[in-house]
């Protein structure tokens, strides 16, 4: 259980660039190639872990990929192949400098706001008298600025985003038509599967061509919140938590031994056997989100594998 790829040191042909984000780690090629490789770090509250949890990185980069291809009439997409169960390949673009969060519930970051007192987020109100886990009358979009390795997402409203100009008015009212559409087929597919899609995050990027595409993963278990349909009405009349599918499991975790990423806290330790039950939620979750047995990949020697698959990609 403790052979998982954690850090990468690739130098593939033309190679041009490297950036390594949380999870992933991006390398820039020639002709506007883009090697994305997913993988086995877990981050939460913006931390990474010291501990790699095994299959994760093959588990977000095979949901992202199903998603693509299932959203691909709606939304334009950077990807073109995935030569390794830890890679994608796909169009580099300049990214666009914040996250489209849209919640349909008030979960997560939404409800921790929501205790606090506060009854607006992103400057678009919640209503009163709700309680966690409730359905908001309809989906909200709350902008989040993206972090630069370290720090911490920041909650962002649109009129800040255009005052600001981060993102121009034309392209920022896109990304918003983009976001509803792509969370809304998600609730769809998410319902055939038993599933309620909570809330999740879209990033996206425009091409050289200036062609705004959808990036990096979509509708997996890092970037969004499941809960299960079956119980959730029931659940929430009786005011117990919801069953769901996502990394929360790992926040609340985290929370209950003294860590939300603030200063001065220490990650606690995580033992062999927390990682493995990690490892058996994240199975979990990409059968219940695929409808599909997940296979495990090769984990003899993941470097080379991945290293092999990709330079014969290339080759072709």
């Amino acid at each position: 259980m403790n052979n998982t790829i954690t850090d990468t040191n690739f130098n593939f042909p033309g190679q041009k660039a490297v950036y390594k984000g949380k999870v992933r780690e991006v390398y820039t090629l020639e002709n506007d190639v883009l090697v994305m490789v997913a993988t086995d770090r877990l981050s939460a509250f913006d931390v990474v872990m010291p501990k790699g949890i095994p299959y994760k990185g093959q588990i977000l980069n095979q949901i992202a990929t199903k998603m693509m291809l299932a959203t691909e009439d709606l939304v334009p997409n950077w990807l073109t192949a995935t030569p390794d169960p830890n890679v994608a390949v796909g169009e580099a673009c300049e990214p666009f400098k914040v996250e489209m969060v849209i919640r349909g519930y008030m979960s997560g970051h939404a409800a921790r706001e929501y205790k606090a007192g506060r009854r607006s987020i992103c400057g678009i109100p919640m209503p009163d008298r709700m309680k966690e886990n409730d359905k908001f009358p309809e989906p909200i979009i709350t902008p989040a600025t993206k972090a630069e390795a370290g720090d911490h997402d920041e909650d962002i409203s649109r009129g800040d985003i255009l005052k600001r100009g981060i993102i121009s008015e034309e392209d920022y009212l896109m990304l918003e038509d983009y976001t509803r559409k792509l969370f809304q087929r998600g609730t769809e597919i998410a319902a055939k599967r038993g599933l309620i899609l909570v809330d999740t995050k879209y990033e996206f990027g425009k091409t050289r061509e200036g062609k705004i595409v959808l990036i990096d993963e979509i509708h997996t278990p890092d970037s969004s919140r499941y809960f299960y349909a079956e119980g959730y009405s029931e659940r929430q009349e009786k005011d117990k938590a919801q069953k769901q599918l996502s990394k929360e499991f790992v926040r609340q975790w985290l929370i209950s031994n003294g860590f939300q990423g603030l200063e001065g806290q220490e990650v606690p330790y995580m033992s062999d056997e927390y990682i493995g039950m990690v490892s058996e939620r994240y199975i979990e979750l990409y059968e219940n989100i695929s409808a599909e047995k997940f296979v495990k990949a090769d984990v003899s020697d993941i470097q080379e594998r991945i290293e092999k698959n990709v330079l014969q990609f290339l080759q072709q």
